[in-house]
């Protein structure tokens, strides 16, 4: 990943809050891409995305998970509808990130200078490939709402962030083998209200995960102000 020395903040985007916001179009066409979660996939639309440590959930807990998300898709078959993808994140995100806020694993994130590489990375091509919204960096896991720019996959992108990343936190730490969990969850923002209740969630993780200290979009937009 070669650096972009031109990064701007999250924050400053509000003031094109309405040109560059895309939601979930109920009527066009929708890519459900599946590996172990199914993930929706719409053209150039605004996405919620969380990925994490590989040791970041305990492994008792993964393997419930693991099978409840199966028996899940046994009883709900493709293509998924709008409220099955509901059901499933109501069933299963909101106990992951209740589990990631739990600060299990090696929380190397909790490093500034780990969680600096991160950072670095999810700016490098801002504005280029895709539009940061607001995204934190928390001690085992990232949250990221993000738009991807025309010809970019987030897929690709995802990809980049966590394999550069990855290198590059394993080699500071004497480390190898897996870093991030291969699989991140996302799913497509579908209304204005949800956009603006997500966004806030991010800024507040840290307060709700009892973290005094992160680095984030809205931390770094403080800091300028401060200058």
């Amino acid at each position: 990943m070669e650096k972009n020395n031109e990064s701007t903040s999250s924050f400053q985007l509000e003031k094109n809050f309405n040109e560059n916001l895309v939601f979930l179009n109920p009527s066009s066409d929708i890519e459900i891409k599946e590996r172990n979660l199914p993930h929706w996939q719409q053209g150039n639309t605004v996405y919620f995305v969380t990925f994490h440590l590989a040791d970041s959930i305990p492994q008792d807990k993964a393997e419930s998970l693991r099978h409840e998300r199966e028996f899940w898709k046994l009883n709900h078959k493709e293509p998924y509808s709008e409220q099955d993808l509901k059901e499933f994140y109501h069933l299963f995100s909101e106990r992951i990130e209740n589990l990631l806020n739990n600060g299990h694993g090696s929380c190397c994130l909790a490093d500034t200078a780990n969680a600096q590489i991160v950072a670095n990375a999810l700016l490098n091509f801002n504005h280029e490939r895709y539009i940061l919204y607001e995204w934190v960096v928390m001690p085992n896991h990232v949250h990221v709402l993000i738009k991807p720019l025309c010809g970019n996959q987030l897929s690709d992108i995802l990809h980049s962030w966590k394999s550069y990343t990855a290198n590059a936190i394993n080699k500071k730490l004497g480390k190898s083998g897996q870093f991030w969990m291969r699989e991140s969850y996302d799913h497509i923002i579908r209304n204005e209200k949800s956009f603006v209740k997500i966004k806030e969630y991010i800024r507040n993780n840290p307060i709700k995960a009892g973290i005094k200290q992160s680095i984030s979009s809205f931390q770094l937009e403080k800091e300028k102000l401060k200058i």
